[in-house]
């Protein structure tokens, strides 16, 4: 995966409140280590419970969930908003972990295959958390952030996945069609498709049916673009020229 794939989610986990990943950091000493995973479980229970639907996240709960003591919290997070921020960071750890790298070139059709399999697999998978999410009462700066660059990047992957297409398109169109494809293949389209009854496999098509037709448009000779001054197209060389207006 190339560094502009993992940009963004990077970039939302330190948002989040996490560091960059520790994977080629210096040896953890056996008490930093079980800090490490202490953290780790109880940011997981607080993740289990909002995959379970909750919305209030008291420290006591959290603490059953994870199998600790509400002082052992309490002795890894300051207060439950860091938690929150931790929290959310690991589950963009996780999210990231599922963003794989995406063919820019080829056919067509590889490359729509290729994203919108991806993209049901990640948004089917995030619901549960997205929709307690939409009830929490006072999410965190800081989470609000990390979700808003889980966005642009996704928004990223597509312009990079489809350039051949959009590049074909003068300035507003293309801004037009990238609206288009990002609102077809984000979490609220799926959401959508799956609560008004279809199955996992009939919202994937769907989703792939909705991008072939938007990218369609690109196979047309593009009509000129207001915003950029473009009148009327000339007619061809060699043809008649229209009669005189009476």
């Amino acid at each position: 995966m190339n560094q502009s794939e993992r940009r963004a989610p990077d970039s939302a986990r330190e948002a989040a409140g996490a560091g960059p990943g520790t994977g080629g950091g210096p040896p953890r000493d056996g008490r930093t280590e079980r800090g490490r995973r202490t953290r780790e479980k109880i940011a997981d229970a607080m993740l289990s419970l909002l995959d379970d639907g909750e919305t209030q996240f008291p420290a006591d709960r959290v603490a059953e969930r994870a199998g600790v003591s509400r002082r052992l919290v309490f002795h890894h997070f300051a207060d439950m908003g860091q938690l929150q921020d931790t929290a959310i960071a690991r589950r963009l750890d996780q999210l990231a972990a599922r963003i794989g790298p995406l063919p820019t070139e080829g056919p067509r059709e590889t490359r729509v295959a290729a994203l919108v399999g991806q993209r049901a697999r990640i948004l089917e998978w995030i619901t549960p958390a997205r929709l307690t999410m939409m009830r929490l009462e006072n999410p965190t700066e800081r989470v609000e952030f990390a979700t808003r660059q889980v966005l642009d990047f996704a928004r990223r992957r597509l312009a990079e996945v489809f350039a051949e297409e959009l590049d074909r398109l003068p300035g507003g169109r293309r801004a037009d069609l990238l609206n288009g494809l990002d609102a077809v293949t984000t979490w609220g389209a799926w959401y959508h498709w799956r609560s008004s009854g279809l199955d996992l496999d009939a919202a994937r098509r769907t989703m792939e049916a909705t991008v072939h037709a938007l990218l369609a448009v690109t196979d047309r000779a593009p009509a000129p673009d207001p915003a950029a001054g473009g009148g009327p197209s000339s007619p061809p060389a060699g043809a008649p020229s229209p009669p005189p207006a009476h």
